[in-house]
């Protein structure tokens, strides 16, 4: 089933709260966004944001090439998966989409960086576009 870009970035923004921090729970906003758009995960959840490529490959979503984070143009649907920072408590990543203004996990980001220790760091990310 096709993952209406429109709904996904529609329920990711009504449903995050206005600023930082977030709550944790970055994956299962997301994940909500895109059954709001159409996405059937078939019952398998990612366990955490740094899992999702996988899973955003099977609903359709390819790979893009993002060589600097701070300056590209991203579309709205583009999907951020972001390894944990060095030393990071819950080691889960994160994972947020753009809306065509913001990214947006369970909050909405200042930017790309989900928060000043991913910032400062700059861990393996990847983008994928639907």
């Amino acid at each position: 089933m096709p993952v209406d870009i429109k709904k996904f970035t529609k329920h990711l923004r009504d449903n995050a709260a206005l600023m930082p921090p977030g709550k944790g729970r970055c994956g299962e906003y997301v994940r909500k966004a895109l059954q709001a758009g159409g996405a059937n995960f078939n019952g398998s959840n990612p366990g955490t944001g740094k899992e999702y490529g996988p899973t955003l490959l099977r609903l359709g979503f390819h790979e893009i090439i993002v060589a600097n984070p701070d300056t590209f143009n991203f579309m709205p649907g583009d999907i951020m998966v972001m390894e944990p920072y060095e030393k990071s408590t819950n080691n889960a990543g994160h994972v947020a989409g753009y809306d065509g203004r913001n990214w947006i996990s369970d909050f909405i980001q200042n930017d790309y960086w989900a928060g000043p220790r991913y910032r400062k760091e700059r861990p393996k990310n990847a983008v994928f576009r639907y």
